[in-house]
């Protein structure tokens, strides 16, 4: 059928001749449904691959049920140092507070009783090995020694009474001045002495005895009480010194040989045990190849004497 291209074509039979364009909207849809081509229809139509599942990696370890992740997590290597920082800024400078101080002051003091506490009980722990016999000898010296200070204590006051009762009391002062210098007398070494002692007599068959060991003895028997000691002739005083040793022994510079005999006036029940403890002089000298005998006696006399020295500068104060 031809179609005349001058002649305009009715409107019933333009709308159906004209071609309808591919994705326009079909006539009565609904406004706002999304249009649908004939392509697009296809290729929901055609099948295709199915897409793989997501899957975890299989690096990666799963969280524990339950875990809360921390903040920082995540945060990078700028988290450490940030927490480096702020502990820094907490610790220093530091703050101290007056109850911290309180408490440090305290435990200082609790230290230090401490201290002191432990100082004290490894001083006396020399007596925990000793035996029952070394500990009552021991006690038994302390007791004789304060018996010495008490008897020394009654007579000095009754040296005092009797001055103030004394009719004549400058004739009181002279006698006890005199009794006085006569006990002085003693200890100096220049006059002669008397009583109730022991008597010490060291061999040295092999020469081994030195000088301490004698001077060890006599440090023990003053201890123990000894009022006056002689060796070998030599009176022994309290600026006494001894040197050399073996077959060159002194005491003051005089020499002294073997054997040594020690006269010491004193106690006896004391100056014995003094030098046959553990440990003592008899057992020191033993070691040495040496024998130590001790006497008792009721009477010994010891009259080595000492010239008396005057005193190049000093001066009595009393009138």
């Amino acid at each position: 059928m031809s179609v005349n291209p001058n002649e305009k074509p009715e409107p019933g039979d333009e709308r159906a001749e004209r071609p309808e364009p591919a994705g326009k909207p079909v006539a009565g849809a609904a406004p706002g449904v999304p249009e649908v081509s004939e392509a697009s229809e296809a290729s929901e139509a055609r099948p295709g691959p199915a897409e793989p599942e997501a899957r975890p990696s299989e690096g990666a370890e799963s969280a524990p049920e339950g875990a809360v992740p921390s903040p920082g997590a995540g945060a990078g290597a700028g988290a450490a140092p940030d927490g480096r920082r702020r502990l820094a800024d907490a610790l220093w400078p530091p703050r101290i507070t007056r109850a911290q101080l309180i408490v440090a002051l305290l435990l200082a003091c609790l230290g230090f009783g401490l201290a002191i506490q432990v100082s004290s009980t490894s001083e006396g722990s020399a007596l925990r090995g000793a035996r029952q016999e070394d500990l009552v000898r021991i006690l038994d010296e302390l007791d004789d020694r304060t018996q010495r200070l008490e008897d020394e204590k009654t007579r000095l006051e009754k040296q005092r009474s009797e001055l103030e009762s004394s009719s004549d009391q400058a004739e009181e002062a002279r006698r006890q001045t005199a009794e006085k210098e006569r006990q002085l007398g003693i200890l100096a070494g220049t006059v002669a002495a008397e009583g109730p002692g022991i008597t010490l007599t060291v061999s040295d068959p092999v020469g081994a005895v030195e000088s301490d060991m004698l001077l060890d003895a006599i440090q023990e028997l003053r201890a123990a009480g000894a009022e006056a000691i002689q060796v070998d002739g030599v009176r022994v005083v309290a600026n006494s010194y001894f040197t050399g040793g073996g077959d060159d022994m002194r005491i003051d510079g005089t020499q002294v040989t073997a054997p040594y005999v020690f006269k010491v006036i004193g106690k006896p029940e004391d100056l014995e045990p003094a030098l046959n403890i553990p440990g003592g002089v008899v057992q020191t000298l033993e070691k040495e190849q040496a024998t130590a005998t001790v006497e008792r006696s009721a009477k010994i006399v010891v009259d080595a004497l000492r010239p008396a020295k005057r005193p190049d500068y000093a001066r009595s104060s009393s009138p």
